[in-house]
């Protein structure tokens, strides 16, 4: 039996998400556009879905729009704050020019690509703000001093996919709320918050009120649930703007027209149910798991050997992450990997599992060394790992490391 440590990834569906799933599909298959008893049945699912999920974050339910993903939402809150920043703009004499964004260098590549690409097209300027090699985070005062009079979003995400550094959002939306009052002052746009939150639901408390965002991030497949998404909106086309992408059919108040995935949507709110009732006790397992990781491959390798990419000083982490380096020539995380028998994790985020023996962009951003970063290799636990699957990843690893060492001299 292979030993899965790659939850930051994807996770499975829980068993109670594929039987919400498996039961819409029988009974809810209805247009919830449709008013006879078929289509209100799946209206009802949809409606309760989106209940759970406002309960999840402390929003509520006209708070969320369902979307194919977490792509489509980080690009959607993009569109909308430069549409916005236009919107806002319109029959001024003194315009600010184009949409100015910032971010930090260690975002998900649904933040980065398409600012990337508004560049090139002249559509917005971003600024990406490197992270600090001390905290691991994109600190506050570095994301303020970035921001120009043309600046209209903020978008920093929750947690790091790769170290598990948990960001200063919450700090982020008071200051840049307080800016806000000064700008409106001014005659300057607002800058809008967005948060991408895919890593931190399930392993942490999330809540709207306290992160204080505009916008934030959902996304199913992270979190035990199907691989669609949601964004929350505070108080959406009324307190803050959200413009569509797509037209057609105005499902989802407009917002986001298309007939609804009725199964994925009712798996989507099972999964935020499993996490409303247990999320404590799924991060309490998960700390405690990572932490018996942790000491496992200090005992196995050595204190020496061993260089833990994911601890800063003074910064939180996800319950479930850990990150480190086997130091020494040739042990590249992906040779390291390829000669495991039983674990399977990865070297960093998944969408950039092709490529090769580069260290992560995100390591690199940190101030880790290049030579360390190459052996990085990403271990995340989930709701099911045990000691004992631990124990047999750790072994496998000592196996490979050895064999790796024995081919080389």
């Amino acid at each position: 039996r292979r030993v899965y440590l790659d939850y930051n990834a994807t996770t499975p569906l829980a068993p109670e998400v594929a039987q919400a799933v498996w039961d819409a599909m029988c009974q809810a298959w209805g247009n919830p556009s449709s008013s006879h008893p078929a289509g209100r049945k799946a209206k009802e699912l949809i409606g309760s879905a989106r209940e759970s999920l406002a309960r999840m974050l402390g929003g509520r339910p006209e708070d969320i729009v369902f979307t194919s993903g977490g792509t489509e939402a980080n690009n959607m809150v993009i569109h909308t704050a430069c549409r916005h920043f236009h919107e806002s703009q319109h029959g001024r004499g003194d315009s600010q020019g184009i949409p100015h964004i910032v971010t930090s260098t260690v975002e998900h590549d649904s933040i980065r690509l398409p600012l990337e690409q508004m560049g090139r097209e002249g559509l917005a300027e971003t600024t990406f703000v490197p992270v600090s090699p001390r905290s691991g985070q994109a600190e506050v005062d570095d994301l303020l001093a970035a921001i120009q009079p043309n600046t209209c979003l903020v978008s920093l995400m929750l947690a790091n996919n790769e170290t598990g550094v948990i960001m200063p959002v919450v700090e982020l939306s008071q200051r840049v709320r307080a800016l806000n009052q000064r700008r409106a002052a001014e005659g300057l746009p607002r800058i809008l918050v967005h948060t991408d939150a895919a890593q931190m639901i399930g392993k942490g408390r999330v809540d709207v009120q306290e992160l204080g965002v505009d916008y934030l991030t959902i996304v199913g497949h992270k979190f035990h649930g199907p691989r669609i998404g949601a964004l929350y909106i505070l108080s959406p086309g009324t307190a803050t703007p959200l413009h569509p992408m797509l037209f057609g059919g105005g499902q989802e108040r407009n917002f986001r027209p298309g007939t609804e995935n009725t199964p994925m949507i009712a798996g989507l709110g099972q999964a935020a149910e499993l996490v409303n009732k247990n999320w404590e006790a799924y991060e309490a397992h998960m700390r405690d798991v990572r932490d018996y990781l942790e000491a496992m491959l200090e005992a196995s390798f050595g204190k020496q050997r061993i260089r833990f990419n994911s601890h800063f000083k003074g910064s939180k982490q996800l319950c479930n992450t850990c990150n480190f380096s086997i130091l020494g020539p040739g042990l590249q995380g992906r040779r390291v990997l390829a000669h495991c028998k039983v674990l399977l994790a990865s070297v960093g985020a998944a969408c950039h599992s092709e490529k090769g023996d580069r260290p992560s962009p995100v390591l690199l951003s940190c101030g880790i060394p290049p030579e360390v970063a190459q052996n990085a290799l990403r271990l995340s636990v989930g709701r099911g790992t045990t000691r004992a699957d631990v124990d047999r990843a750790v072994q496998d690893l000592v196996q490979a490391v050895e064999q790796l060492e024995r081919d080389q001299a």
